[in-house]
């Protein structure tokens, strides 16, 4: 494994993963374990940034063993993808503050998501744990020396950050960390059942993966169509962006004949919404049904669980160590080099 290049990606443990998720990095994430050394972290450090209440902190424990299993349930292999806990791994602290020594706040400030998090969350008066978010970031990648992180479009400016960060300190203190790559995910943004643009936990428009095949149905014969379309026989446009029902048949449905029939008949009005939805019901539990199945046989096993999370902490952590180690020699914060540079002075 060692030539290969490492991975860095993660979540945050705010709640349960969703068919959003699955479009938008777990499905990538399953096929990047065959390339790279993936490291998967579950960032519950971040979460803190918007959720620093206890009951909050003692949700996101339950959440952390749901989205393990969500990530055992899609194909992840724990035997290929090193998945740990952030706070498992203390020296990322130090290094974030090590780097936020590096960084300006006016820098911070423009970084487009976290303007986008504080205007769309109402915060009036930021935490300094909410500006330094996108420091600890950098710090989780350049931590394990990561050289790519896949991203959406919208996290690109992060990875920037780092590669800055990365550059500023190899310039001040000599060459340690690499400049990583962002890597774009060319994956479409997979709509709410309500027709929003996104999927999300916190808008209550998703479909997750951990939900049974009669909420999966429930949901499905929710889900928006098009709303001039009145009756069956009236012919519309299936690829209008607006037909989420559509959207969900050519993510998930294997039968694209299927897909095509329905679209043709569709055009035509010779099909009813009822009917389309409930083959996308039978699309998604074809999808579901496996993922659901490796869930169940981990969930029955929680001390798998522990085990995945304390291996991966035990790998990680070493690597981490060393890494900090070699930041401070280099800064000359360490005793040794200390020592070095006492002998130097006249």
């Amino acid at each position: 494994m060692g030539n290969k290049k490492r991975v860095l990606t993660g979540d945050r443990p705010t709640g349960p993963l969703h068919l959003g998720h699955y479009v938008g990095t777990l499905a990538n994430r399953v096929r990047l374990q065959d390339q790279y050394e993936v490291f998967l972290l579950i960032a519950d450090y971040h979460a803190l940034t918007t959720r620093p209440e206890k009951a909050d902190i003692l949700a996101s424990r339950e959440y952390i063993r749901e989205i393990v299993l969500d990530y055992l349930a899609v194909g992840i292999d724990p035997e290929k993808t090193t998945i740990y806990l952030q706070s498992d791994v203390p020296e990322v602290c130090e290094l974030t503050l090590l780097f936020s020594m590096l960084v300006t706040l006016p820098r911070v400030e423009r970084i487009p998501t976290l303007k986008d998090m504080i205007r769309d969350q109402k915060i009036e008066n930021p935490s300094m744990g909410l500006m330094l978010y996108p420091i600890l970031q950098a710090a989780d990648i350049l931590h394990v020396k990561a050289e790519i992180v896949p991203v959406g479009k919208d996290q690109e400016s992060h990875v920037e950050l780092c590669r800055e960060i990365a550059r500023r300190f190899n310039s001040l203190y000599g060459e340690v960390f690499p400049e990583p790559e962002a890597l774009i995910g060319d994956v479409p943004t997979l709509p709410g059942i309500d027709g929003r643009a996104k999927m999300s936990k916190s808008l209550g428009n998703a479909i997750f993966l951990s939900d049974p095949p009669e909420e999966v149905a429930r949901k499905v014969m929710q889900m928006f169509t098009d709303p001039t379309r009145i009756r069956p026989d009236i012919p519309a446009d299936p690829d209008a962006p607006h037909n989420v029902v559509f959207r969900y048949h050519e993510a998930f449905n294997d039968d694209k004949a299927e897909v095509e029939e329905l679209k043709a008949r569709y055009r035509q009005g010779k099909v009813g919404d009822v009917e389309v939805k409930r083959r996308l019901i039978a699309a998604l539990e074809r999808f579901l049904a496996p993922i659901r199945e490796r869930r169940a046989y981990y969930a029955a096993r929680p001390q798998l669980i522990d085990e995945i999370l304390a291996a991966g902490a035990a790998k990680v952590r070493p690597i981490s160590q060393a890494t900090l180690a070699e930041a401070r020699e280099a800064m000359g914060l360490s005793a040794r080099r200390l020592a070095e540079l006492k002998a130097q002075l006249p």
